[in-house]
């Protein structure tokens, strides 16, 4: 059995908060949300630069179990929620908008937009199903309408990411008003913050991204030798960062998008498997492994929870999307005009370690290990890690 539920926190101890508490300490006058109740803008505020590194994957329990973190473990000063799911496209929107999913409506990895009736993985930008999009870089003044939080500080920024993600249309639309750097290994990109710190004529934001640890922990494992090995490096480079920069006067923060759990193969419910409800959906399912719209036309709607109730109920706790909007799972209103049109009309949101998937006609499996996006602890936990130097 895994570890308790963790609703998603946007009141003061979420990543909406630190985000808001960063955005605060650089000048933007649009407090929507609490500050951070651990670290608020005015001690932000005390030092002339910020740098906000984000580990993928670095889950809460990930850095207080494995011993090749020292740095980071020493460092740690609280542990913070993260959005709703517990995902790389919600959260990361969430550092690079300022807004809780609530507001930017980037809701997991496979999302239907109803303005182009297509399902994309929003990331890439890539359909699911159907022919291949003709100009994908097109549709980010389309899809993504809000600002970005680079746009509304009065200090200089800059994004530093991987070279694979840095010229993408989504992260390319989401760092504007920030420079942007691209980097090939970690160690690079410890040496570009660094020279950021030294270099800096005037008050400067860093945010810098590493997906290596989610990467290892999706295909290993979160206990895997490949993802402690991932995990000692980004340590050791942390280390080497917080040495050089003593003297910026700086606050270097480290923090993660969600955390993780492992899922083995006995663990996925597949729809193959259960064909009677794959025929009640609209369209396939939306979202997370962890946590899956369903899209059910009204006459199906008894008919699905039906089949949930007596076949799934041991692995999935069914939802009306609804109801998880107006609960605040996604974060507190105003809502994106466009959110309830992207969770669907149920939400599958999985138990213990269970998975949940559909797999289109030739589609490509991709086989996980460790996965995200549900609520238990493991997955929506998050340190946060703050040297001042």
């Amino acid at each position: 059995m895994m570890n308790s539920i963790v609703r998603p926190d946007y009141s003061g101890q979420g990543l909406v908060n630190l985000v808001q508490s960063i955005a605060t300490a650089c000048g933007s006058t649009d407090a929507r949300y609490p500050e951070l109740a651990a670290l608020p803008a005015a001690v932000l505020g005390e030092a002339r630069h910020i740098v906000l590194l984000v580990i993928d994957g670095l889950g809460q329990r990930i850095l207080e179990r494995h011993p090749a973190c020292p740095n980071l473990q020493r460092h740690a000063i609280t542990s913070i929620s993260s959005v709703f799911p517990s995902t790389t496209a919600s959260a990361i929107t969430t550092f690079m908008s300022g807004l809780a999913p609530a507001q930017h409506a980037l809701t997991g990895w496979h999302i239907y937009l109803e303005e182009i009736e297509r399902t994309l993985a929003i990331l890439p930008l890539t359909p699911r199903g159907g022919p291949p999009l003709a100009a994908p870089e097109t549709l980010a003044a389309r899809l993504f309408t809000q600002p970005t939080l680079f746009e509304q500080l009065d200090r200089e920024s800059w994004v530093v990411t991987p070279r694979s993600i840095a010229g993408s249309p989504f992260n390319a639309w989401h760092s504007r008003g920030a420079t942007s750097l691209a980097y090939d290994s970690l160690g690079e990109m410890f040496a570009q913050i660094a020279c950021l710190l030294r270099d800096a004529k005037a008050p400067r934001y860093i945010y810098a991204y590493t997906s290596d640890l989610d990467r290892d922990a999706h295909r290993y494992g979160t206990d895997s030798a490949q993802a402690q090995q991932t995990l000692a490096s980004l340590d050791r480079g942390c280390g080497e960062l917080w040495r050089d920069a003593q003297g910026s006067d700086s606050w270097l923060l480290v923090t993660a998008d969600h955390g993780f759990i492992d899922s083995p193969p006995p663990r996925v419910v597949s729809l193959d498997d259960h064909p009677q409800l794959a025929a009640l959906l609209c369209r396939p399912l939306c979202g997370e492994r962890r946590a899956a719209y369903g899209y059910v036309a009204p006459e199906n709607r008894a008919a699905f929870a039906a089949y949930v109730s007596e076949h799934l109920a041991h692995c999935v706790d069914l939802r009306l999307s609804c109801d998880l909007i107006n609960a605040g799972w996604f974060g507190p209103p105003p809502y994106h005009p466009r959110l309830r049109a992207r969770v669907g009309d149920y939400t599958l949101v999985m138990k213990d370690d269970w998975t949940i998937k559909d797999r289109l006609p030739g589609e490509k499996q991709h086989r996980m290990l460790g996965v995200h996006g549900g609520v238990s602890g493991d997955e929506m936990v998050v340190p946060l890690i703050a040297v001042r130097a």
